[in-house]
């Protein structure tokens, strides 16, 4: 049976105890983020994989590289897969990631689409796994809600706040914008107390 307050107070009185003040303790489940962290952002496509590579600093972010691994339509798969992971692995011994995030698996309507685009992403993950990097993905509609505000943005709206958050002189190029928000969605999500940690690859 429940007591009131009052009813409290009067038994610790007739008692002569006191009441110990205890503090809440929160443990965040996810550590926040160091200064100087490289993020590796990768949004993979067999015909234009776009990267982005940022360092998280005081008080914003700055770019150090982003682009987009271009191959030919009259390309064979297989030539594009090798020029993903041959770029990737470029840039990583140039900047040294301490971390990648690249776009999680969507359900394609089409089944060839969907084993095109893994075999894309595949290629970029052997790229940067073999390198000891820990990966996490995160979804096409998280990224935009944490960049825009609003997880069905358009990429041009993506592009135009990547350029904002990141000072760049013009938008980037979408496959590479779309890149480096994957980048600023996971410096933003480890900037702060997460209750739901981001999921490794």
């Amino acid at each position: 049976m429940g007591i009131s307050l009052r009813q409290f107070e009067q038994m610790k009185e007739r008692v002569g105890g006191k009441t110990r003040k205890v503090s809440a303790v929160f443990v965040p489940l996810q550590v926040t983020s160091s200064l100087n962290c490289i993020i590796l952002g990768i949004d993979p496509s067999l015909r234009g994989t776009g990267f982005g590579i940022i360092q998280t600093a005081n008080p914003h972010p700055r770019t150090l590289a982003h682009g987009t691994i271009t191959c030919p339509q009259n390309w064979e798969r297989s030539r594009c897969l090798a020029k993903i992971s041959e770029t990737l692995r470029a840039e990583i011994e140039k900047y040294r990631p301490t971390v990648c995030v690249i776009e999680s698996i969507f359900f394609a309507q089409n089944l060839q689409t969907a084993m095109i685009m893994g075999e894309a992403r595949g290629a970029a993950l052997a790229a940067v796994a073999e390198r000891g990097i820990e990966i996490f993905e995160i979804s096409p509609r998280k990224v935009k809600q944490a960049i825009v505000g609003y997880g069905a943005a358009q990429k041009s709206a993506v592009a135009k706040m990547v350029q904002r958050l990141l000072n760049l002189p013009s938008p980037p190029a979408p496959d590479a914008a779309d890149a480096l928000a994957l980048a600023l969605a996971h410096a933003r999500e480890n900037s702060r107390y997460n209750l739901t940690p981001p999921k490794k690859v």
